[in-house]
């Protein structure tokens, strides 16, 4: 595709890895169709994160982003969320309330910087920093939304918070909400930002989002087509979604590996490739809850019982909350020594390569729609234990949609007890159903690699848009 050799495209982000990331990989997707030069900017919090934890050949202290080899076509620029380095984010709302009055102001001081230099085609934010959309606005600049969850999300929310269907009463978490491109699912499987027993500053947030989408001008989806087929045919006639997905790396879609870009806010131990290299085909149970969710006590006692009884291979990923070393859960006395032939714990692991090895059998996970897209596209059988916001919808969506793993049953305090873990991982390892759950983890894979290919509808959705940009008359249906 020619492309006008000045286009330039700016993203803005938070800089938690799950929402950054994204950005990174629909980055390289315009840079390799022509796009010039993409700026990504997120808040300086991550700037620390990223210089210590991120391959030096990805990232310098001058914040351009190169390989080991040649310009990358990016940049990485930074503004701050109105929040001293030191502050504990963990305090989310105080976080969410400060950059949605600082944040606006400081990245006008930075696009009005930016554009001193260069003039930029188009803004892409992601949900949640919904204010940016304004901020581009006031500078003349056209704003697409890059949607990081799966497009089911997308639908729910949009038809909850316009008021387009009708909802039950979303205090009863048993009660079912039947929408178009849906099966019929409960309650407690909506996105939970807007359960009503969620805080109020994360409703918010999406509140405000789908109250600015009058003015953006693209909604581009980290998924595919080809897997949300009926939802994305429903939001057509209202603010369609087009996927651009899987928004993974390209080793994972069978192209050639090359010193990829990306953002570790946590050090990955590499050892457990090396680990998974000794160990027979689908063999190993593994086990990650992601960059942001802290397991209780209770919960790591009842995981740990339940690998030690499987008599399994296991790898398991325990982050320490905060990334501090010290306040990581504690695991049961013995352990690691009763299972020391078998298991592996690590602090973090390289998620992507570790799920396209042969070894892995199963992945037990909290549904993050980035892990459930790097599953899909990889065929690995899942064991669905979702906590809070779309996770919860992700798990539905395995289990009734794309049919490639069993959901974890659990109570009130999100823990599942140690019968249902052995259930689970019984189920999709050699239970009667694990064959079946294995072949329909292959054909999403199938259907997930098609859609990035030439003639594939992720593809074409990404030249539409930058069609778009080049005209400079974008539409929205």
């Amino acid at each position: 595709m020619a492309v006008d050799e000045r286009m330039r495209v700016l993203m803005v982000s938070m800089s938690l890895q799950g929402h950054i990331n994204p950005m990174f990989k629909l980055a390289k997707h315009l840079l390799s169709k022509g796009v010039h030069h993409v700026t990504i900017a997120t808040t300086e919090d991550g700037r620390d994160h990223m210089l210590k934890n991120t391959k030096p050949s990805n990232i310098t202290n001058n914040t351009n982003l190169n390989n080991s080899n040649n310009d990358s076509g990016m940049e990485l620029v930074f503004f701050s969320d109105g929040l001293s380095l030191d502050f504990d984010r963990s305090d989310t709302e105080s976080m969410v309330n400060t950059i949605r009055e600082k944040g606006p102001k400081n990245l006008s001081t930075l696009i009005t910087d930016l554009t001193k230099v260069h003039n930029y085609s188009c803004v892409i934010v992601n949900p949640f920093v919904p204010w940016a959309i304004d901020v581009a606005v006031e500078h003349g600049i056209p704003c697409a939304l890059l949607w990081i969850q799966a497009c089911a999300a997308y639908s729910i929310y949009y038809r909850y918070l316009k008021n387009i269907n009708p909802f039950p009463n979303m205090d009863d978490l048993n009660e079912k909400v039947h929408l178009p491109g849906l099966p019929p699912f409960e309650v407690r499987d909506s996105p939970s930002f807007i359960l009503p027993t969620t805080p109020c500053h994360f409703r918010l947030v999406m509140k405000e989002l789908f109250e600015a989408m009058d003015k953006v001008n693209w909604v581009l989806g980290t998924s595919c087509y080809e897997i949300e087929e009926e939802i994305v045919n429903s939001m057509a006639s209202l603010t369609p979604i087009y996927p651009v997905g899987p928004l993974v790396s390209p080793f994972l879609l069978g192209e050639k590996e090359r010193s990829d870009i990306s953002v570790d806010m946590w050090i990955p131990e590499d050892s457990c490739i090396e680990w998974l290299d000794t160990l027979p085909d689908s063999s190993v149970i593994y086990v990650s809850f992601g960059s942001l969710i802290a397991l209780s006590q209770k919960q790591v006692d009842n995981i740990a019982v339940a690998l030690k009884n499987s008599k399994k291979a296991f790898l398991w990923v325990i982050k320490p909350s905060n990334g501090e070393s010290n306040h990581a859960p504690e695991l049961p006395n013995e352990f690691l020594e009763e299972t020391k032939e078998r298991g592996l714990v690590v602090k973090w692991c390289p998620q992507e390569k570790v799920l396209m090895h042969p070894s892995v059998a199963c992945f037990i996970t909290h549904c993050g729609w980035n892990s459930t897209l790097e599953t899909l596209v990889t065929g690995v059988p899942v064991i669905a234990w979702p906590f809070w916001t779309d996770q919860a919808t992700n798990a539905m969506l395995m289990e009734k949609v794309f049919r490639n793993g069993v959901r974890a049953k659990y109570g009130e305090d999100g823990t599942a007890n140690v019968e249902e873990i052995e259930r689970c991982i019984k189920d999709v390892t050699e239970g009667p159903r694990a064959e079946e759950i294995k072949k329909r983890a292959m054909e999403m894979k199938e259907l997930a690699l098609r859609t990035l290919q030439e003639d594939g509808t992720s593809n074409n959705n990404i030249n539409k848009f930058i069609t778009d940009l080049i005209v400079g008359n974008p539409a929205r249906a």
